[in-house]
């Protein structure tokens, strides 16, 4: 009889990083107050998505697509119900991008500036894409574009901001 075991090969080393305790809690409710305080205040702060970048640097960090997909849901749903939108809309966007966050995390170190960089352009225009999909397909409003100059403005804005987000927030894990 023949072996029909596979040889998959070694298993590339990527850490799963670990967080003190009320460290996502607390980050994801300041992002929430944040967003929901800084456009009354802050004219440019329209462009800004705190929660989205709360959400993207968890899934990518934690690297496990269940609590990726939770913690988006959390988030959005919680953002939902500070701002005017109708109550799913960010729950569903933020869901599938912490879970797309998680499964790219899990297969990609994700560690490099750059890397993160590009990920957050990514994931906001992604993000966009599925609230503007979901707004026409459960509202009718198809009053948007899925690409234009506020959103290309909004991801460079996002992603400037991610670079020193994330580390500060990389501060905040427990040794290994």
């Amino acid at each position: 009889m023949e072996s029909t075991e596979v040889y998959i090969g070694p298993e590339p080393h990527i850490e799963v990083h670990k967080y003190y305790g009320g460290v996502v809690p607390a980050a994801v409710l300041l992002a929430l107050v944040l967003q929901a305080f800084f456009p009354v205040h802050f004219r440019w702060a329209s462009y800004l998505e705190l929660p989205l970048l709360v959400t993207v640097y968890f899934a990518l960090s934690k690297r496990n697509p269940s609590s990726g997909l939770l913690l988006g849901m959390v988030v959005g749903l919680l953002q939902d119900s500070l701002s005017r939108t109708p109550l799913g809309l960010y729950g569903i966007a933020k869901t599938l991008t912490g879970y797309l966050g998680s499964s790219i995390g899990a297969r990609v170190d994700v560690e490099h500036p750059i890397a993160r960089f590009l990920l957050t352009i990514g994931f906001v225009w992604f993000h966009h894409a599925i609230f503007t999909f979901s707004r026409g397909l459960l509202l009718a409003q198809h009053n948007e574009t899925y690409f234009n100059i506020p959103l290309l403005i909004a991801s460079l804005v996002n992603a400037v901001i991610a670079m020193g987000l994330f580390p500060l927030l990389d501060k905040f894990r427990k040794p290994q």
